[in-house]
């Protein structure tokens, strides 16, 4: 799949709330055929169907399946980054990291096709996400990892590598979305209910924020 496809819907289109309405089912019924049958597996007239929609009005929003699965992508890693964005180094370290820690694995608890699509297109070495990682997005990494720098050079919290402490809390949250078979398999569950990933949530926020030389956070 070339990366030089557009990865954004059609802005020559007039915007309005209908467009925005439509534009967002379609990206939600996307998200679920994409994750059952991939990339290949998956064409613009399946999607147009689940979403209840001739296939032409469909090209009126998105060009192509490439860049609608294009915008899919954008879609998660813009919810993910979310939370993220907002961190400062005002922040304290401790609420900061709970607040990310429990919000990554609620994603994964209410959309776990989008997070394995993510999984999926890294795996198969993530060329879909080219124009995604530029370098902007790369300086946005970079002050991400800045603030846990500034808070270690504060002695808010141990001295450990920002980078490698992002991509744990990035993996570990996820996880109970990607491997969610691998885990009901291994504890004998038929599925993950909403206990199970609060019992993760809190594990990992014991876990990485005592790792960190923090305290977590009392909750009532």
């Amino acid at each position: 799949m070339p990366a030089t496809t557009p990865a954004v819907p059609n802005t020559s289109k007039p915007a309005g709330r209908i467009r925005q309405k439509n534009e967002k089912a379609i990206i939600v019924a996307a998200e679920v055929e994409f994750a059952r049958h991939g990339y290949k597996g998956t064409s613009m007239n399946s999607i147009a169907q689940a979403v209840g929609l001739p296939k032409a009005n469909l090209h009126y929003y998105f060009n192509n399946k490439q860049g609608l699965y294009i915008a899919v992508l954008n879609n998660i890693l813009d919810q993910w980054d979310d939370t993220f964005s907002t961190l400062t180094v005002n922040d304290d370290p401790a609420e900061a990291l709970s607040r990310y820690i429990r919000s990554k694995v609620e994603f994964s608890r209410t959309q776990p096709l989008a997070s394995r699509i993510f999984a999926m297109e890294v795996i198969s070495g993530g060329e879909c996400l080219t124009e995604h990682f530029s370098q902007d997005y790369r300086d946005w990494f970079r002050g991400r990892a800045a603030v846990f720098q500034t808070w270690i050079d504060a002695g808010k919290l141990d001295p450990i590598d920002p980078v490698h402490l992002i991509f744990l809390l990035w993996g570990s949250t996820q996880h109970y979305a990607d491997f969610a078979s691998q885990i009901c398999r291994l504890t004998g569950k038929n599925s993950l209910k909403r206990a199970d990933f609060d019992e993760a949530a809190d594990n990992l926020e014991r876990i990485i924020l005592k790792g960190c030389g923090l305290t977590p956070p009392k909750r009532g």
